[in-house]
């Protein structure tokens, strides 16, 4: 095992500390006592004494311990870390698996501060908008290691500030997968995709070119290569939220294309995840934009299909995940040691490329990838990380309703995106603070333009003389979930158990009701009635 250097001298510090403090000597003599003489002087006889056994030297307490939050995949790989590594260096790793890495953000903005959190979590970069922000994590320098390191990995982990915030082990983005039966040749234009869709669909052979399987994000690749983007950037090429691009002309080109494909029923007028992987799964799509959390469903289906680079240049948006440190710790410098010198290396990166199905964010783990699906994905170069900034949490709504209406044709292209645009814009400039909203799946019944719309202004309660919110609504019968938002956007919301991004309410109505919603702002749960 390689000798970290600089952790031994941590923890030599620490073990002087120790020491000074007045703790006692836990080890045992190195030497057995001497033995006494067996036979005594002449004038005075003595006791013989029998020898004595040395005692067993006494395990060490561990002279600092580093707590680390991860999700049910990273956790074993550190615990079968811990015990070798309290063995050499003498400092023991709680490693606490909190389930699945989204399920690591709101424990961790909670406890920190309160100084319950972890010295060590993980994470994904476009929490930074909010925990940098808040004084919750802590820089990291990587030193000569950055240059090992997928670059783009480095950027999402990179703040506006200019500082680095992670030590990131793994990306992920969508790829264009072709069926192979259909389609010798993968296009190289989205005007193509189109073509060979009509041909195939001409013949018989299928149904649709492909399906949407979300908005904004799902679609990313074929509205940035048409010029379209979401915020540009500043001289220094930090994201700029005053420049909001969802009304760019290359943004409406891309919605456009997009409108005009629904319109020509080449690709379904709605987006659906369940259908878009359906149709390519069952040869009726011959094309399809997923991310590697797909592929073992793809694979499971049987459909023949290689996965390359997006027509036109387009590119996805990346997620990247990664190690952060609690500012919070007690124990940051020792944190950043154990990052550096243990997770940035090529076998512990290793063991998580085995058991992640995603990219490593490891240069050398990367080109050492046998997954062809997974190397075609890490390789696709022109990936965008997410923005990473706070204001990114107004867009999402407004820019996916946007591409929902034009799509489906209730709304001109150009109309609905100068809409969500001027929405993005209001929020961010706080147009709405203070609105406390039920965003859910019934929106699209009682006057909103779609579905989970945290800024409509049909669903925003109001405040009574009781320091209560409410809101009545007529709603058709069926079962529906929402939760609570405030200010118009995602960035604060509260689940059924009134925890932030907790679980979505269920409605579950039998026939067609009134209902009125309640907001306690201090237990930040909603009732409801129906009549």
């Amino acid at each position: 095992m390689k000798k970290f250097v600089t952790l031994i001298s941590l923890i030599v510090v620490l073990s002087i500390a120790l020491t000074a403090c007045g703790t006692p000597p836990t080890a045992a003599p190195t030497e057995a006592p001497i033995v006494a003489p067996t036979e005594a002087p002449a004038a005075e006889p003595t006791e013989v004494v029998e020898p004595t056994v040395a005692p067993t030297e006494a395990p060490a307490e561990p002279v600092a311990t580093l707590k680390i939050w991860a999700d049910d995949t990273r956790t074993p790989i550190l615990l079968d870390f811990a015990e070798d590594f309290k063995a050499e260096y003498n400092v023991e790793l709680i490693v606490e698996d909190l389930g699945r890495v989204q399920d690591i953000r709101t424990p961790m903005i909670t406890a920190a501060p309160a100084g319950e959190g972890p010295d060590i979590f993980i994470g994904v970069h476009d929490w930074l908008g909010a925990l940098v922000e808040s004084g919750l994590v802590a820089p990291i320098d990587l030193g000569g290691k950055a240059g090992e390191f997928v670059p783009m990995s480095l950027d999402a982990f990179t703040y506006t500030d200019g500082k680095l915030y992670g030590v990131p082990y793994a990306t992920e983005n969508l790829g264009f997968f072709y069926n192979t039966d259909l389609v010798e040749t993968p296009p190289t234009t989205w005007a193509e995709v189109l073509e060979i869709a009509q041909a195939l669909k001409d013949e018989g052979k299928i149904e649709y070119a492909f399906a949407m399987a979300g908005g904004g994000y799902e679609n990313m690749p074929l509205l940035t290569a048409n010029g379209g983007y979401i915020f540009g950037k500043d001289a220094n090429g930090a994201w700029n939220a005053s420049d909001v691009g969802l009304d760019s002309e290359g943004m409406i080109a891309g919605v456009t294309y997009l409108a005009d494909a629904a319109a020509a029923g080449l690709i379904p007028a709605t987006a659906d995840y369940e259908t878009a992987h359906s149709l390519f799964e069952t040869g009726q799509a011959p094309f399809l934009m997923a991310g590697p959390w797909a592929l073992e469903r793809i694979q499971a289906s049987g459909v023949p299909y290689k996965v390359t680079t997006f027509p036109d240049n387009g590119a996805p948006f990346s997620g990247v995940q990664g190690f952060m440190i609690n500012a919070f710790s007690e124990n940051v410098l020792l944190a950043q040691t154990f990052l550096t010198e243990y997770v940035a290396t090529e076998p512990f990166m290793q063991q998580i490329a085995d058991t992640g199905m995603r990219p490593s964010a490891l240069v050398s783990v990367l080109e050492k990838t046998t997954d062809p699906d997974l190397l075609a994905m890490g390789q696709i170069t022109n990936a965008m990380p997410m923005p990473n900034i706070p204001e990114m949490g107004s867009v999402w709504t407004a820019w996916n309703n946007g591409i929902a209406l034009a799509a489906a044709g209730t709304q001109d292209p150009e109309a609905a995106m100068t809409d969500a645009a001027n929405q993005v814009r209001a929020l961010i400039q706080g147009a709405l603070a203070g609105m406390v909203n039920v965003p859910g799946s019934f929106q699209d019944k009682t006057g909103c333009g779609g579905q989970w719309d945290p800024a409509c202004e049909a669903t925003a309660l109001t405040l009574g003389d009781d320091g209560l919110y409410t809101l009545t609504v007529d709603i058709p019968a069926g079962d529906y979930e929402f939760k609570v938002a405030l200010d118009g956007a995602w960035t604060v919301n509260y689940g059924s158990d009134g925890a932030q991004d907790g679980p979505n309410y269920a409605l579950s109505l039998a026939a067609d009701s009134t209902v009125t919603f309640t907001y306690n702002p201090e237990t930040h749960l909603v009732e409801f009635e129906t009549k």
